[in-house]
């Protein structure tokens, strides 16, 4: 039995979660016994839509002229048609607006309420609606993923699974690689913070309004993620105290080093309480890590900290992030162990 896949977004993500769709699908027929049909594929002024499955290489060869495929209709919307495609799985990709956790929260709503599992790559309305959304899932009997929304492919969500006997006490991590990168480059090189974030822009790590990163509300959302995942909370990033790394100046990082410390922008959940802020940590500590890398610092009850690290951010990352969720889904769906 094929599982029928509706795609929101086909921009960096969606693209490279289509290339590894392809690149594992003898893996995932032979292996695993996953066969797939992508049925539609949407984009904001239109979509690709064929029932029978859409040709995914001749997609990935026309790159952005993929509106020239015969299958592309224009003016569908993905809120208005998803109901209409007898979808096993719906998996969006799409920005976030922070503020409202659209179009994905729209789109999430509407394929639980149609009987469709989703996965997500967009923070937002986990952030925003967690316990909403779980409770729909729940109460329909479908699953919801977004391994992709918190650390990009670094299973850090998927890890409770493996915690059962154990109990974790607090989380201690660097959800930003933005903020890490601009505080790395003013620590070990002395560059002046408006330096160090121009840099982050011309590297492609930054965007061009970089306030999300900079001031702390991107790792506040992926915070809540985790925390609700790992704690089973229900908090927003409305909980979360949140103070970011704009105002801290040259002086104070060598103040730091001078004491054998050195600033990070830490993101905090223990004993009820969300804080994303700069710290003062030791040189040693496992949490110092350089450039656009995230690490996330588990402490548990039997086996003291546990830490996981790796890239947080990238096409191929959170596209790899999305394709576990998938077959996640389909070992659940057909009870495989």
């Amino acid at each position: 039995m094929f599982i029928k896949i509706g795609l929101i977004g086909k921009g960096n993500v969606g693209s490279c979660f289509l290339e590894l769709l392809k690149i594992k699908k003898n893996y995932l027929n032979k292996k695993l016994n996953l066969k797939y049909k992508v049925i539609a594929i949407y984009e904001y002024d239109g979509a690709l839509i064929n029932e029978k499955g859409i040709d995914i290489d001749e997609i990935l060869l026309l790159r952005n002229n993929f509106r020239s495929h015969k299958d592309w209709k224009e003016n569908v919307k993905a809120i208005d048609s998803i109901s209409n495609l007898n979808l096993d799985v719906c998996i969006d990709t799409t920005p976030t607006n922070p503020n409202t956790g659209e179009p994905a929260l729209s789109h999430i709503f509407k394929a639980l309420n149609n009987n469709i599992n989703v996965i997500s790559s967009s923070k937002g309305p986990f952030y925003l609606k967690y316990k909403e959304i779980h409770d729909l899932a729940k109460l329909k009997n479908l699953l919801v993923k977004y391994e992709a929304t918190v650390a990009s492919n670094v299973p850090i969500l998927s890890i409770k699974d493996s915690l059962k006997g154990n109990e974790i006490i607090s989380i201690k991590a660097i959800l930003n690689g933005t903020s890490n990168y601009i505080l790395s480059r003013m620590s070990s090189e002395g560059v002046a913070f408006s330096v160090a974030l121009k840099e982050a822009q011309e590297l492609g790590y930054a965007e061009a309004d970089p306030t999300l990163d900079i001031e702390g509300y991107d790792a506040a959302g992926k915070l809540v993620i985790l925390a609700n995942e790992l704690f089973c909370w229900s908090k927003t990033i409305k909980e979360v105290k949140i103070k970011g790394i704009s105002k801290i100046t040259q002086h104070a990082i060598e103040l730091a080093k001078s004491e054998g410390l050195i600033i990070k922008h830490l993101a905090i959940a223990e004993k009820g309480t969300l804080i994303v802020e700069p710290r003062l940590i030791e040189k040693d500590s496992p949490l110092n890590i350089e450039g656009t890398l995230n690490v996330i610092e588990l402490q548990t009850t039997y086996s003291g900290p546990i830490i996981i690290m790796g890239r947080g951010a990238g096409g191929y990352e959170a596209g790899s992030a999305i394709l576990n969720d998938l077959i996640s889904i389909h070992r659940i769906i057909n009870n495989i162990k």
